[in-house]
């Protein structure tokens, strides 16, 4: 099989087409003929060598999310047959024409989705939805701050908000992404002007605050949530593209009684992936069935061309998630 590897740690040129053997399904695992993968933030850290695959994952081979069609079953699987298109997360290798995954860990694409959406859809809306609401509870009714709000895991964020209910206020470096974002669910938008957002976010609110802020910038903007967070609200802190470092106001953490939690899903046990997986096809799937969901793809790049998509990724200009397409 043909695969986008990292032999050694460096710019988007690090990124070099290589030749691999196809890999064999393992008891309870399918093969996938990989048709697209998504391009994440994590996969540009992974290439700088600033962020190491898990132990069950290729170390070389960047990629955490797929569509494609089961093409080889391991021993005991009956929950997939060959020939369905599926999709889904991993700790790595969705670079790649083929690759291994547990059955469990992958669920069907709906009919309506092409391969480049299904491949657009995995990362961003496991990690809005495991954020949001089953560690954050986010609710009907409520108020959700969502960060860096044109981004992948913003724009689901967003639809998932709207689809439960919840009002959601995102912020995001210019008022073009914001504007974009208003077709997705966002109520209100505050442009992040060096940083700053907090009272945007409670003039929005009529000074009440975001209950719920889905942090994916870190840095300093952990502290600006603390300005704009209810009392009893939660902070649940997944990026840090901003920073990994900040002072904060304690002070304003135990008087407001603030929930502060930070997640990351790759380097979780493989039974915890699978969760979030199940919680993803009994809870998502059929919003983008319905079409209540629908991913939202900036750019395509074939995969010969993953040099091209991470330089552009890079560049911040983008709305939404940028896909890596394999030929059938």
């Amino acid at each position: 099989m043909r695969a986008i590897t990292i032999p050694v740690p460096g710019g988007p040129e690090a990124l070099v087409p290589t030749d691999r053997p196809d890999p064999t399904p393992s008891r309870g695992e399918v093969r996938v003929r990989v048709r697209a993968a998504g391009v994440n933030r994590a996969d540009l850290l992974q290439r700088m060598g600033r962020y190491p695959a898990p132990a069950d994952a290729p170390q070389d081979i960047p990629g955490l999310e797929y569509a494609g069609v089961v093409d080889a079953l391991g021993e005991g699987v009956t929950e997939l047959a060959v020939g369905d298109r599926v999709f889904g997360l991993v700790p790595g290798g969705a670079y790649a024409e083929r690759i291994t995954v547990h059955a469990r860990g992958a669920a069907r694409l709906p009919d309506g989705l092409t391969f480049v959406e299904g491949g657009a859809i995995p990362e961003a809306f496991i990690t809005a939805y495991d954020a949001m609401v089953t560690q954050a509870g986010l609710a009907a009714g409520e108020r959700v701050l969502v960060q860096a709000a044109g981004s992948g895991v913003g724009t689901a964020a967003l639809q998932i908000a709207r689809a439960i209910g919840a009002t959601a206020i995102g912020t995001a470096r210019t008022a073009a992404k914001l504007e974009r974002a208003r077709g997705l669910g966002l109520s209100h938008g505050v442009v992040a002007q060096g940083g700053a957002f907090a009272q945007g976010v409670l003039a929005a609110t009529g000074g009440q605050g975001a209950d719920v802020v889905l942090e994916l910038v870190g840095g300093q903007y952990v502290a600006e949530d603390l300005g704009c967070v209810a009392p009893l609200g939660r902070i649940i802190l997944v990026g840090m593209l901003a920073g990994g470092s900040v002072e904060l106001d304690l002070g304003a953490l135990l008087r407001r009684r603030v929930t502060l939690r930070g997640t990351v899903l790759r380097s979780r046990p493989l039974e915890e992936r699978l969760v979030a997986m199940q919680a993803f096809s009994r809870h998502l799937v059929p919003l983008f069935e319905s079409g209540a969901l629908r991913p939202v793809v900036d750019r395509v790049f074939p995969l010969e061309r993953a040099a091209d998509a991470h330089a552009y990724v890079a560049t911040n200009d983008g709305f939404g998630k940028v896909v890596l397409e394999l030929p059938g």
